[in-house]
Protein backbone atom coordinates (compact mmCIF):
# COMPACT_ATOMS: atom_id res chain seq x y z
CA UNK A 1 0.00 0.00 0.00
CA UNK A 2 2.98 2.28 0.14
CA UNK A 3 4.37 1.90 -3.52
CA UNK A 4 1.96 4.75 -4.53
CA UNK A 5 3.17 6.96 -1.69
CA UNK A 6 6.68 6.11 -2.32
CA UNK A 7 6.23 6.65 -6.65
CA UNK A 8 4.54 10.44 -5.48
CA UNK A 9 7.27 11.15 -3.21
CA UNK A 10 9.82 10.38 -6.12
CA UNK A 11 8.26 12.36 -8.52
CA UNK A 12 7.55 15.23 -6.22
CA UNK A 13 11.51 14.92 -5.58
CA UNK A 14 12.58 14.87 -9.12
CA UNK A 15 10.41 17.94 -10.13
CA UNK A 16 12.19 19.97 -7.38
CA UNK A 17 15.07 19.76 -8.71
CA UNK A 18 13.89 20.61 -12.67
CA UNK A 19 15.27 24.16 -13.68
CA UNK A 20 13.25 26.53 -16.49
CA UNK A 21 14.82 26.07 -19.36
CA UNK A 22 14.48 29.47 -21.23
CA UNK A 23 13.10 28.87 -24.76
CA UNK A 24 15.91 30.24 -27.79
CA UNK A 25 14.42 32.78 -30.33
CA UNK A 26 13.78 31.72 -33.36
CA UNK A 27 16.64 31.24 -35.75
CA UNK A 28 15.73 34.23 -37.66
CA UNK A 29 16.18 36.52 -34.89
CA UNK A 30 19.30 34.94 -33.79
CA UNK A 31 20.62 35.03 -37.51
CA UNK A 32 19.87 39.22 -37.38
CA UNK A 33 21.48 39.17 -34.52
CA UNK A 34 24.85 37.79 -35.67
CA UNK A 35 24.10 39.99 -38.88
CA UNK A 36 23.95 43.17 -36.73
CA UNK A 37 27.30 43.02 -35.50
CA UNK A 38 28.67 42.26 -39.48
CA UNK A 39 26.56 45.30 -40.12
CA UNK A 40 28.60 46.86 -36.94
CA UNK A 41 31.64 45.92 -38.54
CA UNK A 42 30.82 47.03 -41.84
CA UNK A 43 29.92 50.75 -40.56
CA UNK A 44 33.48 50.79 -38.90
CA UNK A 45 35.19 49.75 -42.21
CA UNK A 46 33.04 52.40 -44.33
CA UNK A 47 34.00 55.25 -41.26
CA UNK A 48 37.63 54.58 -41.90
CA UNK A 49 37.76 54.10 -46.15
CA UNK A 50 34.52 55.81 -46.99
CA UNK A 51 32.10 54.01 -49.94
CA UNK A 52 33.32 55.92 -52.59
CA UNK A 53 35.95 53.94 -53.56
CA UNK A 54 33.91 50.68 -53.75
CA UNK A 55 30.71 52.42 -55.75
CA UNK A 56 33.78 53.25 -58.49
CA UNK A 57 34.81 50.12 -58.50
CA UNK A 58 31.63 48.71 -58.43
CA UNK A 59 30.13 51.17 -61.54
CA UNK A 60 32.84 50.41 -63.58
CA UNK A 61 32.80 46.49 -63.59
CA UNK A 62 29.45 45.83 -62.51
CA UNK A 63 30.64 42.35 -61.71
CA UNK A 64 32.58 43.62 -58.51
CA UNK A 65 29.33 44.30 -57.56
CA UNK A 66 27.15 41.29 -58.05
CA UNK A 67 30.36 38.98 -56.44
CA UNK A 68 29.51 41.58 -53.68
CA UNK A 69 25.87 40.82 -53.63
CA UNK A 70 26.35 36.80 -54.25
CA UNK A 71 28.97 36.97 -50.92
CA UNK A 72 26.42 39.18 -48.64
CA UNK A 73 23.34 36.91 -49.33
CA UNK A 74 25.83 33.57 -49.02
CA UNK A 75 26.33 35.01 -45.65
CA UNK A 76 22.57 35.57 -45.02
CA UNK A 77 21.29 32.47 -46.35
CA UNK A 78 24.41 30.45 -44.66
CA UNK A 79 23.60 32.21 -40.97
CA UNK A 80 20.03 31.53 -40.97
CA UNK A 81 20.58 27.47 -42.04
CA UNK A 82 23.31 27.25 -39.41
CA UNK A 83 20.80 28.43 -36.78
CA UNK A 84 18.10 26.80 -38.65
CA UNK A 85 20.02 23.20 -37.99
CA UNK A 86 20.23 23.42 -34.52
CA UNK A 87 16.06 23.10 -34.03
CA UNK A 88 15.05 19.66 -34.09
CA UNK A 89 13.13 18.59 -36.52
CA UNK A 90 14.53 20.83 -39.34
CA UNK A 91 15.74 19.09 -42.75
CA UNK A 92 19.28 19.08 -43.71
CA UNK A 93 18.14 19.92 -47.32
CA UNK A 94 17.85 23.71 -45.97
CA UNK A 95 21.60 23.33 -46.23
CA UNK A 96 20.92 23.72 -49.98
CA UNK A 97 19.34 27.66 -49.49
CA UNK A 98 23.13 29.13 -49.82
CA UNK A 99 24.05 27.23 -52.68
CA UNK A 100 22.16 30.19 -55.60
CA UNK A 101 23.75 32.99 -53.72
CA UNK A 102 27.33 31.01 -53.68
CA UNK A 103 27.29 30.62 -56.85
CA UNK A 104 26.16 34.04 -57.83
CA UNK A 105 29.29 35.19 -55.85
CA UNK A 106 31.62 32.50 -57.02
CA UNK A 107 30.04 32.79 -60.83
CA UNK A 108 30.22 36.63 -60.95
CA UNK A 109 34.05 36.82 -59.36
CA UNK A 110 35.08 34.10 -61.93
CA UNK A 111 33.80 36.61 -64.63
CA UNK A 112 36.28 39.35 -63.19
CA UNK A 113 38.80 37.43 -64.63
CA UNK A 114 37.56 37.45 -68.27
CA UNK A 115 37.45 41.48 -68.56
CA UNK A 116 40.09 43.39 -71.14
CA UNK A 117 39.74 46.37 -68.77
CA UNK A 118 41.06 46.95 -65.11
CA UNK A 119 38.48 47.88 -62.83
CA UNK A 120 38.42 51.70 -61.69
CA UNK A 121 40.35 52.48 -58.18
CA UNK A 122 42.21 49.06 -58.43
CA UNK A 123 45.45 47.57 -59.44
CA UNK A 124 46.12 43.96 -60.80
CA UNK A 125 47.71 41.80 -57.80
CA UNK A 126 51.00 40.48 -57.74
CA UNK A 127 51.82 37.10 -56.93
CA UNK A 128 52.61 38.30 -53.09
CA UNK A 129 50.36 40.79 -52.77
CA UNK A 130 46.56 38.56 -52.41
CA UNK A 131 48.28 37.34 -49.04
CA UNK A 132 46.78 40.52 -47.32
CA UNK A 133 43.71 39.70 -48.47
CA UNK A 134 43.90 35.92 -46.99
CA UNK A 135 44.73 37.69 -43.94
CA UNK A 136 41.67 39.70 -43.92
CA UNK A 137 39.30 36.65 -44.67
CA UNK A 138 40.48 34.39 -41.87
CA UNK A 139 41.28 37.67 -39.37
CA UNK A 140 37.87 38.31 -39.29
CA UNK A 141 36.30 34.75 -39.55
CA UNK A 142 37.44 33.60 -36.55
CA UNK A 143 35.50 35.85 -34.10
CA UNK A 144 32.67 35.74 -36.43
CA UNK A 145 32.67 31.81 -36.31
CA UNK A 146 33.65 31.95 -32.16
CA UNK A 147 30.69 34.19 -32.18
CA UNK A 148 28.36 32.03 -33.99
CA UNK A 149 29.64 28.49 -32.00
CA UNK A 150 28.67 30.38 -29.18
CA UNK A 151 25.35 31.08 -29.70
CA UNK A 152 24.69 27.67 -31.43
CA UNK A 153 26.17 25.49 -28.31
CA UNK A 154 22.80 26.01 -26.47
CA UNK A 155 20.86 24.38 -29.53
CA UNK A 156 22.92 21.30 -29.68
CA UNK A 157 22.49 20.98 -33.63
CA UNK A 158 21.64 16.91 -34.12
CA UNK A 159 23.95 17.49 -37.44
CA UNK A 160 27.26 19.30 -35.86
CA UNK A 161 29.28 19.12 -38.83
CA UNK A 162 27.25 20.31 -41.42
CA UNK A 163 25.98 23.40 -39.05
CA UNK A 164 29.56 23.84 -38.34
CA UNK A 165 30.34 24.37 -42.39
CA UNK A 166 27.36 26.64 -42.52
CA UNK A 167 29.03 28.74 -39.66
CA UNK A 168 32.34 28.44 -42.22
CA UNK A 169 30.87 29.83 -44.74
CA UNK A 170 28.34 32.25 -43.27
CA UNK A 171 31.62 33.30 -41.47
CA UNK A 172 34.06 33.41 -45.19
CA UNK A 173 31.31 35.40 -46.93
CA UNK A 174 30.68 37.66 -44.43
CA UNK A 175 34.54 38.74 -44.01
CA UNK A 176 34.57 38.63 -48.32
CA UNK A 177 32.19 41.01 -48.23
CA UNK A 178 33.75 43.48 -45.87
CA UNK A 179 36.81 42.97 -48.08
CA UNK A 180 34.64 44.75 -50.67
CA UNK A 181 34.94 47.94 -48.62
CA UNK A 182 38.60 48.56 -48.81
CA UNK A 183 39.50 46.04 -51.28
CA UNK A 184 42.46 47.77 -54.31
CA UNK A 185 42.52 44.64 -56.11
CA UNK A 186 40.82 43.51 -59.09
CA UNK A 187 39.39 40.50 -59.79
CA UNK A 188 42.77 39.10 -61.09
CA UNK A 189 42.86 34.95 -61.10
CA UNK A 190 45.62 35.26 -58.27
CA UNK A 191 43.35 37.07 -56.34
CA UNK A 192 40.20 35.30 -56.65
CA UNK A 193 42.29 32.13 -55.72
CA UNK A 194 43.83 33.37 -52.19
CA UNK A 195 39.65 33.97 -51.85
CA UNK A 196 38.86 31.00 -52.87
CA UNK A 197 41.85 29.03 -50.50
CA UNK A 198 40.33 31.61 -47.44
CA UNK A 199 37.02 30.29 -47.91
CA UNK A 200 38.00 26.58 -47.85
CA UNK A 201 40.26 27.25 -45.13
CA UNK A 202 37.65 29.02 -42.84
CA UNK A 203 34.69 26.48 -43.79
CA UNK A 204 37.54 23.16 -43.55
CA UNK A 205 38.60 24.61 -40.07
CA UNK A 206 34.80 25.00 -38.95
CA UNK A 207 34.26 21.86 -40.41
CA UNK A 208 36.69 20.06 -37.62
CA UNK A 209 37.04 22.66 -34.57
CA UNK A 210 33.36 23.47 -34.82
CA UNK A 211 31.60 19.97 -35.34
CA UNK A 212 33.06 19.26 -31.87
CA UNK A 213 31.91 22.29 -30.06
CA UNK A 214 28.25 21.80 -31.47
CA UNK A 215 28.12 18.54 -30.43
CA UNK A 216 25.70 17.25 -27.38
CA UNK A 217 27.72 17.53 -24.12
Amino acid sequence: MSEPHNHHSLIDALGAELVPVRRLPPPWRRAAGWLLVVAAIAAVLFAHYGSGGMLQRWAGAPDLAWAGLGAVLTAITAAWTAFALGVPGRSARWAWLPLAPALLWVGASGLGCLRDWIAPGTIVAGPHQPIGCLQFIIAFSVPLSALMIWLLRRACPLRPVLAAVMIGLASAAASASLLEICHEFDAAASDLLTHALAVVLVIGINAAMGGRLLRAR
